[in-house]
């Protein structure tokens, strides 16, 4: 057999590999992060805007999407 043939042969590989590790830390950061924004939404609704609210909502954001590409293949 030539090595054309034995490539196509091969069982193929996932083309990435999910660290489930991380991927569990992310989830977990995303999970402690989400839980902290119905507190920043009252403090809005009393006409306080906490200084870091906004970069909360980006972080949620930002882990979803790392999260949703790591996991969906």
């Amino acid at each position: 057999m030539d090595d054309q043939t034995q490539q196509s042969q091969s069982p193929s590989l996932p083309a990435k590999r999910i660290d489930l590790v991380q991927a569990q830390r992310e989830a977990d950061d995303l999970a402690r992060t989400a839980q902290t924004i119905p507190y920043d939404v009252a403090s809005v609704r009393k006409g306080m805007l906490p200084k870091d609210v906004i970069e909360k909502l980006k972080q949620i954001e930002k882990l979803s999407k790392r999260l949703r590409s790591e996991l969906n293949p």
